[in-house]
């Protein structure tokens, strides 16, 4: 009884690396790994044997590791929009909210031991998932491909487009990345929440600048 107590018990979480205390972590006995599960808004990276997992609507998640050195991490963003329904202009900070939110990922990677040039990229998410919602996720999309190429970095992978919120699954030591497109959710959750952060986002301007090096 004693032995099979210690086989159920959840190992303790490995430390996160600074400035990611406040994700969400937890002991997944289904995939026996500890998983990172990340919001709107958030990202999360990791030197660790760990996984990270999101749902997307028309926000998109990209999926970004060293292949040499095993520090890799996800985001989970959406452009902004204004309440007319128009993209912001360029001289509005919230307009540069996606190139804030993949340079935070690839600098994160980058300060904890990760090269540029050992960069693979993985793109995922950008649905249109109601008919009659402003097409956000393929602004999204059009967005981060011409990042990626402008950046010059190496994309390996795209699930990009389409009509379903998806589940993504990512590890980011190995670089496998399972996307599940979930074909008979109820989307009012997805919607909701990717309503409230863009509400959120348009408001608050970003602080500060981040320079690739």
């Amino acid at each position: 009884m004693a032995y099979e107590s210690l086989k159920k018990e959840s190992p303790p979480l490995p430390k996160a690396l600074p400035g990611f205390e406040g994700i969400n972590r937890y002991w997944d006995p289904h995939r026996c790994a500890f998983s990172a599960k990340i919001l709107p808004g958030e990202y999360y990276i990791s030197t660790n044997d760990e996984v990270i997992l999101t749902v997307l609507g028309s926000c998109v998640s990209a999926c970004i590791r060293d292949t040499v050195f095993n520090v890799g991490g996800m985001n989970h963003f959406m452009l902004p929009m204004d309440d007319t329904g128009k993209w912001a202009d360029n001289d509005n900070a919230s307009a540069r909210y996606g190139n804030f939110a993949m340079e935070q990922l690839i600098n994160g990677i980058l300060k904890n031991g990760g090269s540029r040039k050992n960069l693979e990229v993985k793109l995922v998410g950008g649905g249109k998932i109601l008919s009659s919602m402003t097409d956000v996720g393929k602004r999204n999309i059009e967005f981060v491909l011409e990042y990626i190429k402008k950046e010059g970095f190496m994309l390996t992978s795209q699930d990009l487009g389409d009509v379903y919120p998806r589940k993504v699954v990512y590890y980011p030591r190995t670089g496998k990345m399972l996307v599940k497109k979930l074909r008979s959710l109820h989307n009012d959750t997805i919607l909701q929440r990717e309503s409230s952060y863009r509400h959120d986002i348009v408001r608050k301007p970003v602080e500060g600048e981040i320079e690739l090096f």
